[in-house]
C-alpha cells in the first residue's frame, strides 16, 4: 500500500503532538526538514539506512 508524504507527516505531527506534546516550534521543524531530506539527493541513501 502506498501511502502519500504528505499524508504520512501529517499523521506522524499528530500522533507526536498528541503525545509527546512538544512545542509547536519543533513539530514544524521536524516536519519541513524530513518533507526537504525527502526530496534531497540524500533521499536514496536514507532509503537504503531505513530497508
Amino acid at each position: 500500500m502506498d501511502v502519500p508524504l504528505w499524508l504520512a507527516l501529517i499523521v506522524v505531527g499528530a500522533l507526536g503532538i498528541k503525545l509527546i506534546r512538544p512545542p509547536w516550534w519543533l513539530v514544524a521543524v521536524l516536519l519541513l526538514g524530513g518533507y526537504l531530506l525527502a526530496d534531497s539527493l540524500l533521499a536514496p541513501a536514507i532509503d537504503t539506512a531505513v530497508k
